[in-house]
């Protein structure tokens, strides 16, 4: 999501490919990716060499200098001679693990990645643990959305800096929509369903997703929800939490009929289960099908160049019954909380300052690598791609964070493994799988009372 494929995204990547969160792999020995510290002392505004630690999720990226553990260590030692900043990148999964687990050791990062809302690893319970400082004094917060803000803020206090904000999407091939003899972008359920239909019909595999993946079944199930669930009630979740609302309701329930009607008409690529995250996206730019679900952290590896070469669109799934307005499934990415135990905060803050200050190098570098839509005063929108949602985004307002971000963890993940029984050809109902999700969600609840 972004940690991408968890959708924290995002991604992740993520992640977020991530979450709701790029790719979150790991390597053959499942350490983290790191950068080369070097803590001699190399001069300065203090004669005190200083090692700042910050890890995040993710890997290294695949091409040229990796941001974070090559270009953000060399430039943070440029301005600050005497501080070294060792970074690392861990897995998803792992990072979560080894994070949580650092902070209540006392041995937490300076810096290191959280996740909006009530999402795993949020903002909003790390800052209830007291494990994130306040961040309200930064200079640069006036130039940062409010809602990105707010995303990552707890009881009116900023505890974390948000690195952008990532949407979810179809991506798809201009020319087999064409071959197809698909003269117009879908705008409601009824015109999508009708072009996958004509997509099989010319013999053109409509959806390629990458279901062995279970996080890649959010994809899907979070942009119907944006526009079954949640329109007619944007405190849905709010309410959950009070028990107002069930997930069992029948706006839920429609929701994975919806996504389930999308397999049972064969417009999914068959064996998807056994497809995982990159295999779908190598399919959809070898040109083998004429979309993919994801979000916009994944535009590297979705316009990278392939077997066919094709003109890409971008649009968000038209879920919404005809008449109404489509509504986008869009959130604030992850982004970088100060260990509020850390013996270096000042440095650490000093470094966030330089990071986000608008004009430094670093910040530039930062911009150029970004893979999320930036929440960041006066900065473009980073891909022409994007550009018809994200004018609609502004324009409209009609968009919903994922669900995910409110919900504890463990509930994404009954969802996903439920409806794995559906593609599997289990006889699993749309109401099961809901009913699983909300039972899930109450274990939790009570668990944290």
């Amino acid at each position: 999501m972004k940690a991408r494929k968890s959708l924290w995204a995002g991604l992740t990547a993520l992640i977020l490919s991530a979450s709701l969160l790029g790719g979150c792999g790991s390597s053959s020995n499942n350490e983290p990716a790191a950068s080369n510290g070097n803590t001699a002392d190399t001069g300065g505004s203090s004669a005190k060499p200083v090692t700042i630690t910050l890890m995040m999720s993710g890997t290294k990226a695949p091409d040229g200098q990796d941001f974070v553990l090559d270009i953000l260590p060399k430039l943070v030692k440029e301005k600050f001679p005497n501080v070294t900043l060792e970074t690392s990148k861990y897995p998803d999964e792992q990072y979560i693990t080894s994070v949580r687990t650092k902070l209540a050791a006392g041995q937490g990062p300076d810096i290191f990645l959280v996740f909006p809302r009530n999402a795993s690893l949020a903002v909003n319970d790390m800052a209830k643990a007291g494990f994130t400082a306040d961040l309200s004094d930064l200079t640069f917060l006036d130039n940062i959305s409010t809602g990105a803000k707010e995303d990552m803020a707890y009881e009116g206090k900023q505890y974390a800096i948000p690195s952008g904000m990532d949407m979810l999407g179809v991506y798809y091939n201009q020319e087999l929509f064409k071959q197809a003899g698909i003269t117009e972008q879908p705008k409601d359920w009824p015109s999508f369903l009708e072009a996958c239909q004509k997509l099989k019909d010319a013999g053109i595999t409509p959806i390629v997703l990458g279901d062995k993946d279970p996080f890649f079944i959010q994809f899907g199930m979070y942009q119907i929800a944006a526009n079954t669930v949640y329109p007619d009630d944007k405190e849905f979740d709010t309410k959950l939490q009070t028990g107002e609302t069930s997930l069992t309701d029948p706006k839920w329930v429609k929701t994975v009929s919806m996504f389930k009607e999308l397999y049972d008409k064969g417009y999914v690529i068959k064996n998807s289960l056994g497809l995982g995250s990159a295999q779908a996206a190598q399919n959809f730019i070898d040109g083998k099908a004429a979309m993919v679900f994801d979000g916009t952290w994944d535009y590297p590896t979705l316009t990278a160049k392939g077997a066919s070469e094709f003109t890409r669109g971008f649009f968000a799934l038209p879920a919404n019954d005809a008449g109404k307005p489509t509504y986008i499934a869009a959130a604030t990415s992850a982004g970088y909380a100060v260990n509020a135990k850390s013996e270096n905060m000042d440095v650490a803050k000093e470094i966030l300052n330089y990071w986000y200050d608008g004009q430094s190098d670093l910040f530039k570098e930062w911009v150029k690598s970004n893979t999320s839509i930036s929440v960041y005063k006066d900065v473009p929108l980073n891909h022409e791609l994007f550009k018809p949602v994200f004018d609609d985004y502004n324009n409209n307002g009609n968009s919903v964070y994922f669900p995910n971000q409110m919900w504890m963890t463990g509930v994404a993940e009954e969802m996903e493994a439920k409806f794995a029984n559906i593609i599997g050809g289990q006889k699993t109902t749309p109401e099961e799988v809901t009913a699983a999700m909300d039972k899930k969600y109450k274990e939790l609840a009570k668990s944290k009372k």
